[in-house]
């Protein structure tokens, strides 16, 4: 484990991007293409703003995505996918974004992409870390046991109010139930896994994620069982384990 603290999230956002940069050009180097899987939410601004700076051939770059609600449109605000394609996908020629599209045939559409992540090593994970200690939508209490790649969860009324707290939607009745998210199995198969966790809001979920035992109460807490995790915090977000 690599915990990294930064003065501002600005500053978290570039030292993370250089990280991710890092791991990506390695890779390429190594096998001629990368592959990776991108998380979203307001936590990320900083670090996409400084990732898409950065010299990447991303023309050998394949992306995954991680979550999207299910009965949102791609056009709807809340949208991850539409998340990602304004801050990165359309920014950056990467080689292939596989979206977690929720409209039309949703098992289908899991089957495809566990078949695509399935065909090689994912090489870097873009996991964040939620107020409720969730990864992906992995709300407490996760399930650490199944192997599928993508599940269907519902999600819990403290996802539902970071959501709403964030901008995303204007009250609670108006998040999604339920998401399709990877599983917490699949996002420990990342060869590497970047946490960006700024913002004063997290505090306490890195404070329980570091100071717990692995619980799927705190399901962020399995991370400190990955053999290469680097946690990127600012001064807001590490202060319920550090004071300054």
């Amino acid at each position: 484990m690599n915990i990294s603290i930064s003065p501002t999230a600005t500053e978290l956002g570039n030292s993370a991007a250089k990280c991710v940069a890092g791991i990506l050009n390695e890779a390429v180097n190594l096998n001629g293409e990368a592959r990776m899987v991108v998380s979203t939410g307001s936590s990320q601004f900083e670090m996409f703003q400084a990732l898409i700076q950065e010299e990447v051939d991303w023309t050998k770059v394949t992306v995954f995505h991680l979550d999207e609600y299910i009965g949102l449109p791609v056009t709807h605000n809340a949208s991850f996918r539409k998340y990602l394609y304004e801050r990165f996908i359309n920014l950056v020629p990467v080689k292939k974004f596989f979206s977690v599209d929720v409209e039309g045939n949703t098992a289908g559409r899991i089957k495809e992409l566990t078949s695509e992540l399935h065909k090689k090593p994912v090489d870097m994970g873009l996991i964040g870390i939620g107020v409720n200690g969730h990864i992906a939508f992995n709300d407490p209490p996760a399930d650490f046991n199944t192997r599928d790649a993508y599940i269907i969860v519902r999600l819990n009324d403290q996802c539902k109010m970071q959501q709403v707290n964030e901008g995303w939607f204007k009250t609670l009745k108006d998040v999604p139930d339920e998401a399709v998210s990877m599983s917490v199995w699949q996002i420990m198969q990342c060869k590497t896994i970047i946490s960006v966790v700024p913002h004063l809001v997290k505090a306490d979920a890195v404070k329980k994620t570091l100071s717990r035992k692995t619980t799927n109460k705190v399901p962020a807490t399995i991370l400190k069982q990955h053999p290469d995790w680097h946690l990127f915090l600012d001064r807001n977000s590490a202060s319920g384990v550090i004071r300054y």
